[in-house]
């Protein structure tokens, strides 16, 4: 049986690969709007702009996206990108930047709210091409036909649909990544192997997203194993770039929606969320994937001469929590003082995501539950 696989997006890799955005930029018209980041320097956002306009491109910048933005903020750059006549958005920054101008890309033609997108109006034929200039790496959604937001009404998760082609562009600049050297370092790190783990023991896993996932977890024990002090940008960058792709080819996990979750009800961030609940879902993928959990093992360096399969996946649990021992990274989010009550609303919603059946254990009421409570 013949296998067809395309992908649409140009991607460039690499460093000073933002000298690259004004050539791909004036392919798709001449007014650009950039969704910037508000924690990036006014320097690395004026070069941009410059950038642009070297281009031929007039360059539309709106910086006002925080960390703790709503996705609200969309409307506003949907707003002035209607108002210039803008012909693609470029989104300039963290994840949270990524996913408003996501939004923004999709609701701008038809000039819809953020609240008619989240309530499932949706136009597939019309949007404005996307750039994303990354600079906290991919995730797990970043290439997938769906993307996780926190529906600011409720608190709740939500699911969005995306177009295949709506991006046309990525550009991926290791000189970008700041938090490479940042405090938060390792919550990113587990994060974005909790999400390559996830997706690696995806039912809807295949030889492709294997070939990639494989490969992506080798990088990111590398990193685990060389702690916060010996990261590598480019490494941290080919793994997070190959966790995106193979996740769109499988399937994202619960434990990434239920990271979302907590998240949205405390003050705790995903990252934070995802660290804690890394060697909990990894008990359930011990259980329902151990020949995957025993190569994730391997990687770990914590298989050694294990007597069966079985034996070599239960050390992955051992490897995951050596590695948070390493980077200092907490078991529990108790300090937050997180009320079970507020969030189990939220994780059942989440529970309830169309892709959450992927994942290689059963995810019921119950399963959340204790699995929640575990970690608050």
């Amino acid at each position: 049986m013949d296998i067809s696989f395309k992908f649409d997006p140009e991607v460039l890799i690499g460093a000073d690969t933002l000298s690259m955005a004004g050539t791909v930029a004036s392919r798709y018209g001449k007014r650009i709007m950039v969704a910037a980041d508000h924690g990036l320097d006014t320097q690395t956002v004026g070069r941009l702009k410059e950038i642009l306009q070297d281009s031929g491109a007039e360059a539309i910048v709106f910086d006002g996206i925080e960390d703790e933005s709503s996705v609200e903020m969309a409307e506003n750059i949907v707003e002035l990108a209607c108002a210039a006549h803008c012909d693609a958005i470029i989104g300039f920054g963290g994840r949270k930047t990524q996913t408003i101008a996501r939004m923004a890309a999709i609701m701008a033609p038809m000039r819809i709210t953020a609240f008619e997108l989240l309530d499932g109006r949706f136009f597939q034929k019309k949007y404005l091409p996307l750039i994303s200039i990354p600079t906290e790496g991919l995730d797990a959604f970043s290439f997938t036909g769906y993307f996780i937001v926190v529906d600011p009404r409720n608190r709740l998760i939500k699911s969005i649909q995306s177009p295949g082609d709506l991006y046309a562009a990525v550009i991926i600049d290791s000189g970008l990544f700041k938090i490479l050297s940042g405090t938060n370092t390792p919550f990113f790190l587990l994060d974005d192997y909790f999400s390559a783990l996830e997706a690696y023991c995806s039912t809807k896993a295949n030889f492709l997203s294997d070939a990639m996932l494989d490969r992506a977890l080798n990088l990111y024990a590398r990193l685990l194993k060389s702690g916060a002090e010996g990261m590598n940008a480019d490494t941290y960058i080919q793994a997070g770039f190959l966790t995106a792709l193979g996740s769109s080819v499988s399937s994202p996990g619960a434990g990434a929606v239920l990271a979302y979750a907590v998240s949205a009800r405390s003050r705790a961030t995903k990252q934070q969320c995802s660290a804690v609940l890394l060697p909990v879902i990894a008990e359930k993928l011990i259980s329902a994937r151990p020949e995957k959990m025993a190569r994730a093992a391997s990687f770990l360096g914590s298989a050694g001469k294990a007597a069966s399969v079985a034996e070599a996946a239960n050390s992955a649990l051992d490897g995951i929590r050596r590695c948070m021992e390493a980077l200092k990274a907490p078991s529990d989010l108790k300090e937050f003082s997180i009320q079970l009550d507020r969030v189990m609303a939220a994780a059942s919603a989440a529970r309830a995501l169309e892709f959450v059946a992927n994942s290689p254990w059963t995810v019921s009421e119950e399963a959340v539950f204790d699995t929640i409570k575990r970690v608050i």
